[in-house]
């Protein structure tokens, strides 16, 4: 008990009153690699599907956005009780931080395994709802079915790694990610190429990557390498718990889900252009995501800073964190950008050798690479409401850059400019919504200039 608490109070120190430069830097590092190297995964899997056919290529992008629903759930869940668990512990309050952290933990398993049996029973019309086209159905179904098996293990370790990032320890989330991906990159090659498993192998190698995940993120809370404990004897179902959970982090489900939204849109657009399209849009969404993951990581970076310090009423902490994280985004997007710009097309060949999937991919990575120099203003806004408790703004701010703005600009470029506007329409929402968000900006500084 008394370790517990030396191990409480040594945290706390640290967190309001370590140099913001170095502890967003302590906090960010793991969360980057963890993204990079699953994002590699990514790449390395879309390169080893590409070999098997642009219909395959094409199936792992409309999975993609299913994915993508799961990811959003496990994020309302971690980082909905993440948030509040921070604030708790930064105001001392270890008791009530763990009903969070367990109550959390066992909404985002039984969540992945309600939409894992929903998915199965309507398969056919989920998968056409995901933009699938008639010669993409029959590998999107392969791929799909081994991604549902594991769905309660896939959205439990992703809100396991946001529990473990607000607690401050991103390095314990790291291990368990990244072995995931490193372990998904090896099966790959083995069971597709090797036992000649092809699709199936893939959606195998995904499947056995998450349950191992899981069972080492658990493991850092079972073993007493956290403050907070999962256990089932800490689970609150009483609805006010519940509902905090999941309206503090209706702001991540938003984002997530309204991203899965968008790429489905953008699957079922692009489908009208064949195959071709569908797998380059796949393609660039792939690539491109590799310098967001660190704008990103940089972002999950600043979270527990931020929830923590206002825990602790510290928010001249959270004001520097927001703003070194804004421009610690914007430099590593840049420089990782101007590289992917000058060589899209080569780029895009490694993953699909297809001309027409080539000359599609260039223009709209090139167009990503501009669009996403816009995107971290309203990431650290939407995150920094989120952290605090802001819910209503935190959701306004996640609704934009995936929804309010990219449906609509999808479907007007569409119609009016045919597949020149679904590459303009994602690169343009970015534009429009951190203008959007420069209002929102102003009232979250506002509101962290209050009681200082």
């Amino acid at each position: 008990m008394v370790q517990d608490e030396e191990r409480q109070q040594k945290q706390y120190i640290r967190m309001t009153t370590e140099p913001i430069g170095r502890l967003l830097m302590t906090l960010s590092i793991p969360t980057i690699i963890s993204m990079m190297v699953t994002n590699i995964y990514n790449i390395v899997d879309t390169a080893f599907v590409g070999t098997l056919g642009t219909s395959q290529s094409g199936a792992t992008g409309v999975v993609f956005g299913f994915m993508a629903i799961l990811q959003a759930v496990a994020f309302m869940c971690g980082q909905g009780a993440g948030s509040i668990m921070s604030r708790k512990l930064g105001g001392k309050e270890l008791e009530e931080a763990t009903k969070y952290t367990s109550t959390g933990f066992f909404l985002s398993f039984t969540l992945g395994a309600i939409m894992a049996v929903l998915s199965f029973l309507f398969m056919k019309p989920l998968l056409s709802m995901l933009g699938s086209t008639k010669t993409i159905a029959p590998y999107a179904r392969t791929y799909i079915t081994y991604i549902l098996l594991s769905a309660p293990f896939f959205t439990s370790s992703f809100t396991l790694n946001n529990l473990l990032r607000y607690e401050g320890k991103a390095k314990l989330g790291t291990v368990g990610m990244m072995t995931g991906a490193v372990l998904n990159i090896s099966l790959d090659a083995i069971l597709m190429f090797g036992l000649k498993l092809g699709i199936a192998g893939a959606g195998i190698a995904t499947a056995v990557s998450q349950c191992v995940s899981f069972g080492i993120l658990i493991s850092m809370f079972l073993r007493g390498k956290t403050q907070t404990k999962i256990s089932l004897r800490f689970v609150a179902l009483d609805i006010e718990t519940v509902w905090n959970i999941v309206a503090t982090g209706f702001p991540s489900l938003l984002r997530q889900g309204l991203n899965s939204v968008a790429t489905m849109l953008l699957n079922r657009t692009a489908g009208f252009y064949g195959d071709e399209a569908v797998s380059a849009m796949s393609i660039v969404s792939r690539i491109s995501f590799f310098p967001m993951a660190v704008a990103i990581g940089i972002g999950q970076g600043f979270q527990p800073i931020s929830s923590f310090n206002f825990g602790a009423k510290k928010k001249d902490r959270v004001r520097k964190a927001f703003f070194g994280a804004l421009v610690g985004a914007e430099i590593m997007l840049l420089m990782m950008s101007i590289p992917i710009y000058i060589y899209a097309g080569p780029l895009v060949g490694r993953l699909r050798d297809d001309s027409e999937v080539i000359r599609l991919g260039i223009r709209a990575l090139r167009l990503m690479c501009i669009g996403q120099l816009f995107v971290p203003l309203s990431m650290m806004v939407e995150m920094g409401f989120q952290s605090a408790g802001e819910k209503l703004l935190a959701s306004i701010g996640s609704s934009l850059r995936s929804g309010v703005v990219f449906i609509p600009v999808l479907l007007i470029f569409a119609e009016f400019r045919g597949m020149a506007g679904i590459q303009e329409a994602q690169p343009v929402a970015f534009v429009c919504t951190s203008l959007i968000c420069v209002v929102l900006c102003r009232e979250y500084l506002k509101r962290l200039g209050d009681e200082r």
